[in-house]
């Protein structure tokens, strides 16, 4: 092609707009990484009000870090905040045989939620980390401030309790019928 059109007009426009105020640019970290925190801090504590605390706390904690935080200070401060409110103490707890769960079930959504609570502290948010929100082990490692090997092995025991819970959740739904 002879003429890119697009990056012609990005460029044009991007030329002619005004910069954004520090305060529209500061709404918009917020509104992009609101979600995130205030559901890890949910699930984290169970508590809608504890976990609207958090949210606040933790954007007080990151614009006073930088005007614009990027995503790791934000992580950064939502941990400082959860460490305040949650016990992020390694459990030595036994995990329990899970009965593998056969291909064709379904598991309601409420079912895991019940079992993700279930989970010791540290093993709920590494599995909320990685397996909910898609962060990678060195991320999580870095922001634990744990090796990368120690963050795979407690989320591969929160896996672990978290299908030996829905098995038992299942076991008892299916004698209560």
């Amino acid at each position: 092609m002879l003429f890119d059109f697009d990056k012609l007009r990005a460029r044009v426009s991007a030329r002619h707009e005004a910069p954004r105020p520090l305060e529209q640019r500061q709404r918009d970290v917020y509104d992009s990484h609101r979600h995130r925190v205030f559901s890890v801090s949910f699930y984290m504590t169970g508590n809608e009000m504890l976990a609207e605390e958090i949210l606040r706390g933790t954007f007080i904690r990151a614009f006073r870090r930088a005007d614009e935080p990027d995503s790791s200070l934000v992580d950064a401060s939502l941990i400082d905040q959860l460490q305040e409110h949650v016990t992020l103490e390694d459990e030595h707890i036994p995990v329990p045989p899970a009965n593998c769960l056969s291909q064709g079930h379904n598991i309601l959504r409420t079912d895991l939620e019940e079992a993700i609570r279930c989970l010791p502290p540290v093993e709920r948010l590494v599995f909320l980390l990685m397996d909910v929100e898609g962060y990678p082990a060195a991320r999580v490692a870095d922001l634990l401030g744990k090796s990368k090997a120690d963050v795979l092995r407690t989320s591969f025991t929160a896996r672990m309790r978290l299908r030996a819970e829905i098995s038992a959740l299942r076991n008892d739904g299916e004698q209560a019928a």
